[in-house]
């Protein structure tokens, strides 16, 4: 079975083509906007940075050596996280305070508080390989009022292991021939199952929370 053509406009291959010489500017402005715009979450980041990787080794689409095209998606991973916390910080507040209910509600502010006091700086770290939530985690800690010197220390570690990692990670896998061939092949199913996934693991973390809520409830009126 060839995965080619089950989200054509998701697959990062698709999208690298179809951007001609304009293509590692387009790879690191969908690496910003996972990260430093809301709508970032739709966007195919992990798959792209791999991609951009394998392609740097078996073409010359981006006219680049890995370590600059690594080192210049980091950075737009790094700028994505500093402008989510920035909308976060200023704009937050306003806007998620104001609804009790929804994505974007002062419950989910208040729960992705408490997620951060638990886990804390680090969280940024391991948001980044996390589709969907490394687009809000960002948000959450400009919400939440993480300092910022701590908040841009650990963004920038994240950025530099996502970004720079996943992409010398597809160059190295341009280097055995069959596993390139079968990550091109298949991307968009890794894709799929990456998103099933999170969804999943997603789901599990909501009902877990959810059930650990109402047993403190019913502990405290007991």
């Amino acid at each position: 079975m060839h995965a080619a053509g089950l989200i054509p406009w998701l697959s990062p291959e698709n999208i690298i083509s179809a951007a001609g010489p304009w293509a590692l500017l387009v790879v690191c402005f969908i690496v910003f906007a996972e990260t430093g715009l809301l709508v970032g979450f739709i966007l195919p980041g992990d798959t792209l940075l791999v991609i951009s990787g394998l392609l740097t080794k078996t073409t010359d689409i981006f006219h680049l050596n890995v370590w600059a095209v690594a080192m210049l998606i980091a950075v737009a991973a790094f700028v994505g996280g500093e402008v989510g916390y920035l909308i976060g910080a200023k704009g937050g507040p306003a806007i998620f305070e104001r609804k009790e209910s929804g994505l974007f509600s002062r419950k989910n502010v208040e729960r992705t508080n408490a997620f951060f006091e638990r886990y804390g700086p680090m969280t940024v770290v391991l948001a980044r390989f996390v589709p969907v939530v490394r687009t809000f985690a960002p948000v959450a800690a400009g919400v939440g009022r993480m300092p910022w010197r701590r908040y841009s220390l650990y963004n920038l570690v994240g950025a530099v292991l996502w970004g720079f990692g996943l992409t010398m990670l597809g160059y190295g896998i341009g280097f055995i021939p069959w596993v390139a061939n079968l990550v091109t092949q298949y991307i968009e199913l890794i894709l799929i199952g990456v998103v099933v996934l999170t969804i999943a693991i997603t789901a599990w973390h909501y009902f877990h929370e959810r059930a650990k809520a109402r047993r403190d409830s019913v502990h405290d009126e007991g």
